[in-house]
């Protein structure tokens, strides 16, 4: 099994300008993630889960370590250092992003958010239309609401088109911040079939639930991030704590 992220020592600050302090997201976070693994990470609000995500996905950029992510496209790839172009292909092919809120275009319906997802990794009009309709469909989003802006939409609708946008690319690496946090026991249910349908096509993924019993048995195995730092714990007997920070030099040679 191949490896297709490296975290290594990745640190995040944040300086409260009117107040002149700085707060710790995260410090040292090392860590390696498999092709078709899901690594869930635990740990109160505010501890720096969302943080790391968000610096692997380029929201923020990180003020030291590597974010190694071996790349269809450009191979071996820095993300803590890639260029804007870099970052933007990435995200539109290679690495998707889905979190609790849905941020759209505004006057887009309900169907062309999730064909727009297609379009992007260069499929024709009508792939696109046929992939639309069956992730809709699989998350049970009525039709009637196809062709509605998602402003009408409930939160819990919202979540599930944001869950459908992200998911139809299959990308190779998937970061889910707390995407079922507004979900209904039947709606988690849906999301949950999926992952585990998207694990089976080698789809790696990093998580972030407050729900454990959603994660038993999804999630290959856990980190704990207390206060910005990891604590390795165990999910099933399947976390390896000697897995966490392995380099990437199979891939740098």
């Amino acid at each position: 099994m191949k490896k297709i992220l490296q975290v290594e020592g990745l640190s995040k600050s944040f300086l409260l300008h009117h107040a002149g302090k700085h707060i710790n997201g995260c410090q040292k976070i090392s860590f390696g993630l498999q092709e078709g693994e899901f690594l869930g990470l635990t740990g109160k609000s505010g501890a720096g889960k969302s943080t790391v995500l968000k610096c692997i996905y380029r929201t923020y950029l990180p003020q030291e370590g590597h974010i190694w992510f071996y790349s269809r496209e450009f191979g071996l790839i820095d993300l803590a250092r890639a260029g804007e172009r870099e970052v933007v292909r990435l995200r539109q092919k290679e690495i998707g992003y889905v979190s609790q809120f849905l941020n759209v275009l505004p006057r887009t319906t309900a169907r062309e958010i999730v064909e727009l997802a297609v379009l992007d990794m260069g499929y024709e009009k009508y792939r696109a239309k046929q992939e639309a309709e069956r992730i809709l469909e699989h998350f049970e989003l009525d039709r009637k609401l196809w062709d509605l802006y998602p402003y009408t939409f409930s939160g819990g609708e919202k979540l599930r088109l944001n869950l459908a946008r992200a998911m139809v690319k299959k990308p190779p690496l998937l970061l889910l911040d707390e995407p079922t946090a507004s979900l209904d026991n039947a709606s988690k249910k849906l999301v949950r079939d999926l992952l585990l349908k998207l694990k089976k096509e080698g789809i790696s993924m990093l998580g972030i639930f407050h729900d454990l019993e959603f994660m038993e048995g999804v999630c290959d195995r856990t980190m704990n991030i207390q206060g910005g730092t990891i604590m390795p714990e165990r999910v099933g007997g399947s976390c390896h704590e000697g897995r966490l920070a392995r380099p990437y030099q199979h891939l740098r040679q």
